[in-house]
């Protein structure tokens, strides 16, 4: 038996005011979000924003149902709607943040399982690394790439032919 590591590098930012203009816009972008959340259940509002390579924002919010699980994750919403609208235009950078009653919440809300394997395909179609922003209140993580949140992705389905 050998014993491994894994090792996550991610960017801690202190405050938005620390990001580049892109990315504060996009985390502005994601808290905007937030207050489309439908949320009654859990009175957990989560905004997710991306930006596609042609500079196109799109928002998503999590969308709660009595009917649990038949909800869907900001970051989903998102992602599908820009893969629907724009299939030729390649997610380049994602942003997540929740808030209740309003107010951004003091730790980070990261994305869930299903979310991550979403954003495993969502980055091997634009054949790039994916950004992802993670905030706070007061701080925002960045990840290069899916692999830092999820190292062991499930992509070993096989080839269409």
């Amino acid at each position: 038996m050998k014993k491994m590591t894994c090792v996550i590098p991610y960017e801690e930012y202190e405050s938005f005011d620390e990001l580049s203009a892109q990315d504060r816009q996009l985390m502005e972008e994601a808290i905007a979000a937030t207050e489309t959340s439908y949320a009654p259940y859990s009175n957990f509002n989560v905004g997710a924003a991306l930006r596609l390579r042609s500079g196109r924002i799109v928002r998503g919010s999590n969308q709660e149902n009595a009917a649990y699980p038949s909800g869907l994750c900001a970051e989903r919403t998102a992602l599908f709607y820009a893969h629907s609208a724009w299939p030729q235009d390649p997610v380049e950078a994602l942003a997540v943040v929740a808030s209740v009653d309003g107010t951004v919440t003091p730790t980070f809300t990261y994305p869930c399982g299903a979310c991550r394997q979403v954003l495993v395909e969502t980055e091997q179609r634009a054949q790039a690394p994916l950004r992802i922003l993670v905030g706070s209140a007061q701080k925002v993580l960045v990840f290069e790439g899916i692999s830092s949140l999820l190292p062991f992705v499930f992509d070993n389905l096989p080839e269409k032919h």
